[in-house]
């Protein structure tokens, strides 16, 4: 009889941790899901990642995001073919730490290399409910003097492109994605 409770007890140990250690595996591998989501441009598995609601908070400015909403901006952002690529992650205390290059046209040009940032990805319930994104490399003189250039030109070219650089709709991202490849061309 002791030999039966001393077995169920290592295996109910054993299966214990092996469950541990999933969850540890699934919160890296939901924040991987949500990269390869945004690479392949891919709306309703990215929000399926997603608690209800989404908060993001890049330097001082949060956003509260319901799914619909998030939606909205990742249209925006799937406009400019959007590629994101994981150099460091690994998960601590519950909360998935990721070092990200991203690059997309729009980055691109007006940054004239990718963004590498650090992100934090807060859970409820395995389910992504906070994002943290800290940059690492933001050079401001760049991104100014690129977007100057572009909005003066738009104004003396283009006017009807006028305010797409601050429209964050899907609309908006394919008028400045337009502004972006005239302006391109002329040089």
């Amino acid at each position: 009889m002791s030999k039966i409770l001393i077995l169920s007890l290592f295996l109910t140990i054993g299966f214990t941790s092996c469950k541990n250690s999933e969850k540890e595996v699934d919160k890296i591998e939901i924040a991987k899901s949500y990269y390869d989501n945004l690479n392949n441009s891919d709306y309703s598995g990215t929000t399926e990642l997603f608690s209800d609601s989404l908060t993001t908070k890049e330097g001082e400015y949060i956003t509260n995001y319901s799914k619909s909403e998030y939606v909205e901006l990742l249209k925006w952002d799937f406009v400019f073919s959007p590629s994101h690529e994981i150099l460091e992650i690994e998960q601590q205390d519950g909360i998935v730490k990721a070092k990200i290059s991203k690059r997309c046209k729009r980055i691109l040009f007006l940054h004239e290399k990718p963004f590498i940032t650090n992100q934090i990805i807060r859970f409820q319930k395995n389910k992504i409910v906070t994002i943290e994104t800290d940059y690492t490399n933001f050079n401001e003189k760049t991104w100014e003097r690129n977007k100057t250039g572009l909005i003066n030109w738009i104004d003396e070219n283009n006017p009807e492109l006028n305010g797409s650089i601050n429209d964050l709709t899907e609309s908006g991202g394919i008028k400045l994605l337009k502004a972006i490849e005239l302006y391109e061309n002329k040089k």
